[in-house]
Parts: C-alpha cells; sequence; structure tokens
C-alpha cells in the first residue's frame, strides 16, 4: 500500500492546488515548505517559569533565610569589623584578624554565638526577601510596558536599564517595609560579653523606650541610599551575566549557572556599596546598650567624621569577609530562588 500526504488549500480565484508527497504547499508568489508555514513551538526558558504571587512570595523567602544562614558566621564578623573605631571598647579589635576575631568568638561567646542574632535575622530575611523578588518582577514587568524600552526588549541598553532600576526600585522597598528587624538585627549581633538586649521583643521594646519610636528608623536614610544601587546593581550584573551565559552555553545546568552569576553580582554589588553600608550599621548602632551618641551630624557630616578619624581604609572595615559572605550568599540565595520557582512551576502545572 502506498501512502502519500496530501495537503490543500484555497488560494485566489477558487483555485485548489493539491501538492502530493513532497510536504509543500502552492500559494500565490511561490512555493512555501510545510515546516515553515506551521507555527513553531519556541523552548521556554527555565528562568521565565511562571508562578503566581505566594509561590513567588515564599521562594523569595527561603531563598533569602537559606542564604543568611549558611553565610550567618561571615555576616556576624562583618559587622563587628565595621563598627571598629566607633567606641574606645572596640578599638584594639583594629589589628584583629579574621581568624583571630572568630577565634575569640568561639572561646568567649561559645560557637552558637556564630549565629547570635540569626532568628531575627530570618525574621528580617523572609519578608524582605520575599518583597523584594516579588517586586522586582512587578517592576521589570512595569519598565517593559515603558513607551521606548518596550520594544527594545531584546537590547542590551534597554534590558540593563531594566534590570538596574527595577533592581532599585525592589531594594528600597523591600528595605523601608522591613527596616526595624533590620535594625534590631544589628544590634544583637554586634553585642559580644555585655547581653543589653535579650531578644527581637526585648530590643525592640527597649529601643522604642530608650530612643522612641524613630529609634527604630535610625540609618534609614543611609540605607536607602546603599540599598538602593546595591540591589540595582546585584540584579542587573546577575541578570546580564546570566543572559550572556546562557545563549553561549544554553546546555549548562541552571543551578550551576545561578550560583555563579549570584556570586559575581554579589561581588560587584558588595565593592560599590560597602563604605554606605558600613555607615549604615554604624547609625544603626547609634545610642545601642545606653552608650553616648558618637556621630552627632547627618549622613555626610558621618562620613566625613570617618574619614577624618580612620581614613579612607575606615570605610572598608570587614570588606574581607563580607566578600567571604557574598560570594557563597548571593549565589545561594539566586540559585535557591531560580530552583524552588521552577519547582513551583512544576507543581503548579501538575496541579
Amino acid at each position: 500500500m502506498q501512502t502519500e500526504a496530501r495537503v490543500g488549500v484555497v488560494v485566489e480565484g477558487g483555485q485548489r492546488s493539491l501538492n502530493t508527497g513532497h510536504g509543500g504547499v502552492a500559494v500565490e508568489g511561490g512555493v512555501r515548505t510545510l515546516a515553515q508555514s506551521l507555527p513553531q513551538k519556541q523552548p521556554k526558558p527555565l528562568h521565565q517559569s511562571q508562578i503566581g504571587a505566594v509561590s513567588q512570595f515564599l521562594a523569595g523567602g527561603v531563598a533569602g533565610s537559606l542564604s543568611k544562614t549558611c553565610t550567618a558566621p561571615l555576616a556576624r564578623l562583618t559587622i563587628l569589623f565595621q563598627v571598629q573605631g566607633m567606641h574606645s571598647d572596640v578599638v584594639t579589635m583594629r589589628k584583629a584578624s579574621i581568624w583571630r576575631e572568630a577565634s575569640r568568638i568561639a572561646s568567649e561567646e561559645g560557637f552558637r554565638a556564630f549565629w547570635k542574632g540569626n532568628l531575627v535575622t530570618i525574621a528580617h530575611r523572609l519578608p524582605y526577601s520575599s518583597v523584594n523578588f516579588y517586586s522586582y518582577e512587578q517592576y521589570k514587568k512595569f519598565l517593559q510596558k515603558v513607551p521606548g524600552l518596550e520594544n527594545h526588549r531584546d537590547n542590551l541598553s534597554a534590558d540593563l536599564c531594566v534590570h538596574f532600576v527595577g533592581g532599585g526600585l525592589a531594594g528600597i522597598t523591600a528595605a523601608s517595609v522591613t527596616y526595624p528587624l533590620d535594625l534590631v538585627r544589628t544590634r544583637l549581633a554586634a553585642q559580644t560579653n555585655v547581653m543589653y538586649y535579650k531578644g527581637i521583643w526585648h530590643t525592640l521594646r527597649t529601643i522604642t523606650r530608650d530612643e522612641g519610636i524613630l529609634g527604630l528608623y535610625k540609618g534609614l536614610g543611609a540605607t536607602l541610599l546603599g540599598v538602593g544601587p546595591n540591589i540595582a546593581i546585584s540584579f542587573s550584573v546577575y541578570e546580564t551575566l546570566r543572559a550572556s551565559w546562557q545563549s553561549h552555553r544554553p546546555e549548562d545546568s541552571t543551578v550551576l549557572v545561578s550560583l555563579a552569576c549570584g556570586s559575581l553580582s554579589g561581588i560587584a554589588s558588595s565593592t560599590a556599596t560597602f563604605p554606605l553600608d558600613l555607615v549604615r550599621r554604624r547609625k544603626q548602632l547609634e545610642g545601642a546598650g545606653g552608650r553616648a551618641r558618637v556621630y552627632t551630624t547627618g549622613l555626610f557630616g558621618t562620613f566625613k567624621y570617618i574619614f577624618k578619624t580612620e581614613g579612607l581604609r575606615g570605610f572598608y572595615r570587614g570588606i574581607l569577609p563580607e566578600y567571604y559572605k557574598v560570594v557563597p550568599g548571593v549565589g545561594i540565595c539566586f540559585m535557591t530562588y531560580e530552583t524552588l520557582k521552577m519547582l513551583l512551576a512544576d507543581v503548579s502545572a501538575a496541579i
């Protein structure tokens, strides 16, 4: 038996043309192959997996909490080095190395002290990362519809602008919503031998009692000034590196790509914004434990004072443990987020 494939189309003039066995159709102006006439299904990139708002919040929150828990010891070391020179009793730490300070914490406070304040870190990071990732996706969708950008989605400059602005707005939104918890986390982590604050709620009550309700927002200006460009750089570098990597090596694991690109984006963003983060930490610790204020001027006055008393190097105290922290931390965060997005998208599709 001979089987033949027959495809017919009606063309102008009412004529019907049949093509047998060659997979072609006759149309006005020439011959077009059947494969070209059929709609082509394009493969959907893994990172474009669509999930609902609740799933997106969950993925962002879990990613941020996991990365912070894994890097909590280095985060605490970073904070302790950042506040060097702020009070006379920590000036002796100026010559301390990372390993010496880590040994001091282990011997004087115990191994668990490396995770001091981690509970409030998770309490802060869950909503922070949820709002950060979710608002970034929303800002990105909005910016892609802005006149001048909507028709240039494949343009590198337009994409970079969308990622940078979207990331900056997302960081500011998340930081503003969750700032009091960030301040509480800093004060708990900065304690060494004297335990003035005993927990999340005790810290919130004590700050409100000693410093007023505005005390919960000390350092907010430096935070917003720093977190905007920090998250903007982080997201734009991450998205750009990932897109370039996947275009050249599409067969590579999404987990590997997210981990590597996230780590590099963390280095770039931390290097650019570390001085602002240092000033933010010091402003947050103003008046902690009933101590007298050190910086009596505003944000720029604080920058001037640190430069005068500690020099340019003072702005980068703790940068080494910061690098040790962000390389795995940001990489783990992006990797976990992308992985959970794919898993939750698969679950949603199955349901």
